[in-house]
């Protein structure tokens, strides 16, 4: 019989998995050093985020797979309800089922014992692993959860890897690496806001509208998505309804399974809640992304309470700190329209310091639904 962790992987490669993402697990070690050598895998650094990459992918037409453990669907259940779940879109959750035998960290107890009832609770159907002999169960639920657009987790019980060579030695983990040399970050700039006539959101939406015409656009949630409807409606534009902190994710799974340019219309307080998005991307430096973050210094769809970029963080100084080389800080309509018009063969960064408030603009009347799959259609239409 083939190793546990040799099986699953030739069970996801027939059940059309062709998308991976993960986050450490002792216990599953092995299962995840096969991974990049089977699947594109992305190694997250947080599951959060995995939900937002995997949606993107999904929506470009793949089928993704995350691997985490069960502290991790923790910090993911808000993303897969608000997102995944919301717009119907497929995944599968491997879980590293943490707290269940012979756990030797009782931290780990809590969440192990209590994760069944967070899915049923959840409505996310799931599936117990306990034994090599479970995997049958894998083939039946994965080809139909994909072709329903269903979430399903299966939680591996970590007893299914005690007859695993301990001394087994598994080949070198197979990931993207940087064959150049950073660019020593530059310091950010002492202009402060104060001193600057800064534009508000609208008015850069408005400013750089002529330049995203055909492009996939994911813009960010509550009033910038409101205001990007009315500034300028395609097909391609995909406006996220919840899920704060989503967006730059899914635009990265996006660029990274589709060959359209991306741009995500993300902001100061939905990257400061996801901010190691910046540094997966800059691992993998997709030439198509570019991120444009609208920073006023406020949490702008909830009372415009402030953020800590108008005190201390320099979002583009953040960027270039994770490692993405192309950056540029805007303020007015002649930095913003030259930022726009210019090309990148590389991964950009455009910080683009606003004025707080909210323009004065109707809801979004287009059904998600119908958005996402406009979107999808876009997509798929690769020629254009």
């Amino acid at each position: 019989m083939p190793y546990p962790e040799e099986e699953l992987v030739s069970i996801l490669k027939n059940g059309g998995v062709d998308f991976t993402s993960s986050l450490p697990c002792e216990k599953i070690k092995f299962l995840l050093e096969l991974l990049p050598e089977s699947f594109f895998h992305v190694p997250l650094t947080r599951e959060e985020e995995g939900v937002g990459i995997s949606a993107g992918a999904a929506l470009a037409g793949k089928r993704p797979a995350m691997f985490v453990q069960s502290s991790g669907i923790g910090n993911m259940v808000n993303a897969l309800l608000s997102l995944t779940a919301f717009y119907t879109l497929p995944l599968s959750i491997f879980i590293s089922h943490r707290g269940i035998h012979k756990e030797k960290i009782a931290a780990q107890v809590p969440m192990g014992y209590r994760l069944a009832g967070v899915l049923k609770g959840a409505g996310i159907s799931y599936s117990m692993i306990r034994k090599q002999e479970d995997f049958g169960m894998i083939k039946k639920v994965l080809n139909r959860m994909y072709k329903k657009n269903m979430i399903h987790a299966f939680l591996m019980s970590p007893a299914l890897w005690k007859t695993a060579d301990p001394d087994r030695q598994m080949s070198e983990v197979r990931v993207r690496t940087r064959q150049h040399l950073m660019k020593k970050t530059e310091p950010s700039s002492k202009q402060t806001r104060s001193s600057l006539s800064l534009l508000s959101r609208f008015e850069i939406l408005q400013t750089m509208a002529p330049f995203i015409t055909s492009k996939a656009v994911i813009c960010n949630l509550g009033w910038p998505a409101k205001e990007l409807f009315y500034v300028k409606h395609q097909p391609s534009n995909f406006y996220m309804l919840g899920s704060m902190g989503m967006a730059s994710p899914i635009g990265l799974g996006i660029s990274l399974t589709s060959t359209k340019e991306v741009l995500v219309i993300d902001g100061d307080g939905s990257l400061l809640m996801n901010p190691g998005i910046l540094a997966t991307a800059a691992h993998y430096a997709p030439s198509n992304l570019t991120i444009l973050a609208i920073d006023n210094s406020s949490y702008g769809s909830t009372g415009d309470q402030p953020t800590l970029t108008g005190s201390c963080v320099d979002l583009e100084a953040v960027a270039r700190g994770f490692g993405i080389r192309n950056t540029v800080k805007v303020s007015n309509k002649r930095q913003i329209t030259y930022a726009m018009k210019k090309s990148h063969p590389e991964l950009r960064f455009i910080h683009a310091l606003a004025r707080a408030g909210n323009e004065d603009v109707p809801n979004i009347t287009l059904d998600y639904l119908k958005n996402k799959k406009q979107f999808q259609r876009f997509l798929k239409n690769e020629s254009s």
